[in-house]
């Protein structure tokens, strides 16, 4: 849908209802209505937003005087431009209730902007003769919960939707088949189809298989995904948590996304019948770039304090950059067969990724490695937790770690730029900064009688 088309759509339609919405630095969806008649000039003019969802972290409270913006100087309005491609009609309000995506391209917000990062490492991968697609699946729990009921409960002893482990449950999804409904609708009517959706292992939880297509597109349909299925479940009187990590006691929820390459002509830049499993050259040498920068990208990943609460020894995470063929164990996980299946699954992802951001690592690393060859290890065999790794493979323990890491990473600026590296890499070390200010229930509980 171009400009002209998006005007035509909204007469057509008879769109009452025009939601605008960028993607913060946290993946977090910040937008507003718009009058139709502001609409349509913005569509071929573009508009100002407040340049502050860029200066404050995802609880609204503003970093300091080292970010891209901030009171130093004095929240202007940086320029916006609405994607037209990007309409989806909003199911969850009523049939005359559109959203549109827009991001800062082309601006000095740019520069920060999650969505324009991705799309800058993808016109680089276009340069090279690749497209790229792709697509993401969350695990999420679901509680009989609202917004008010777990502020009042302090967020514990919270009550799961469905009781007790039961993954693949055809008990649980034929119960509660019409809440499935409604989320399967839902994001059929977003655009934004699901090819699987089922229960995992967990009380409460569920697990949504998007279906692929071109990256920039797979990444808008994570953010909205997420984005809606908390407001659908909300609408519910239920909540949905996509964290990356909710309790010690239940498994941590993935958020995995699987990338694959074509080339101009359209066929698999990923197959090659002459060579092992298929895998070509450029596949090889994008699991090696992948595989050689996780360690440095692994903040634009995993992005949350909370996120490296799943990635320790024994709780179905990779805590190495490893990668195998057909391996569940392994950060990188080569699924091989035909030219349409031929792909990668990186699986260091959690359901707490901004996806812009995630996909800008993950394809970014892997065109890295095309552009320089990178050799990747031998693939791992068995069960990856158990290996040894040499040092550069091993991952950051700590948000803190990583983005020092991706801080002086020269290929991180080389493909993200300066401003995105040093700002977004103050943001990380801000949002560690918050976490070690609390005083936990577990540091009240160790310390204090004992020491």
């Amino acid at each position: 849908m171009d400009s002209n088309s998006a005007k035509k759509f909204i007469e057509d339609k008879k769109i009452e209802n025009i939601k605008l919405a960028v993607t913060d630095s946290d993946g977090v969806l910040r937008g507003k209505y718009i009058q139709k008649k502001k609409f349509i000039s913005a569509l071929d003019n573009g508009f100002g937003f407040c340049d502050v969802i860029f200066g404050w972290d995802s609880n609204d409270m503003l970093y300091g005087k080292d970010s891209f913006t901030g009171w130093q100087t004095a929240f202007p309005d940086a320029w916006a431009h609405i994607d037209p491609s990007s309409c989806r009609m909003l199911p969850t309000e009523d049939n005359k209730s559109v959203l549109f995506l827009a991001d800062f391209s082309g601006g000095e917000a740019a520069a920060v902007c999650p969505r324009s990062i991705l799309k800058n490492v993808l016109s680089r991968l276009n340069k090279l003769g690749y497209t790229a697609t792709a697509s993401s699946e969350f695990e999420f729990f679901i509680f009989d919960e609202t917004p008010n009921s777990i502020r009042e409960k302090g967020y514990r002893n919270l009550k799961p939707f469905t009781p007790g482990n039961f993954g693949y449950s055809v008990l649980r999804n034929s119960t509660h088949a019409d809440l499935y409904h409604q989320i399967l609708q839902m994001a059929k009517d977003m655009d934004m189809p699901i090819e699987g959706l089922h229960t995992e292992t967990g009380p409460g939880v569920l697990e949504a298989a998007l279906e692929y297509c071109d990256a920039l597109r797979a990444a808008d349909n994570a953010v909205l995904f997420k984005t809606f299925t908390k407001v659908l479940t909300q609408q519910n009187n239920l909540m949905a948590t996509f964290m990356a990590k909710w309790s010690a006691e239940h498994p941590g929820q993935s958020g995995h996304l699987h990338i694959s390459l074509q080339k101009n002509d359209g066929s698999s830049a990923f197959y090659s019948g002459q060579n092992k499993h298929n895998i070509s050259d450029t596949m090889r040498w994008f699991i090696g770039g992948q595989q050689k920068l996780m360690p440095e990208f692994l903040a634009m990943v995993a992005s949350t304090c909370n996120s490296y609460t799943r990635l320790i020894p024994g709780f179905w995470a990779p805590t190495a950059a490893s990668w195998g063929v057909d391996n569940r164990t392994c950060a990188l996980r080569a699924i091989t067969g035909s030219p349409v299946s031929q792909r990668v699954e990186y699986r260091i992802s959690a359901a707490d990724i901004n996806p812009y951001l995630a996909l800008a690592a993950a394809i970014g690393s892997g065109l890295w490695g095309i552009e320089n060859k990178i050799e990747p290890n031998e693939p791992i065999v068995g069960n990856a937790y158990d290996k040894q790794y040499p040092q550069e493979l091993k991952l950051p323990n700590t948000l803190s770690e990583a983005a020092a890491r991706l801080k002086t990473s020269k290929p991180a600026r080389e493909l993200f730029g300066n401003q995105f590296v040093d700002h977004y890499a103050y943001t990380r070390q801000w949002e560690d900064l918050q976490q070690r200010k609390a005083i936990t229930d577990w540091q009240i509980e160790r310390y204090f009688e004992i020491i």
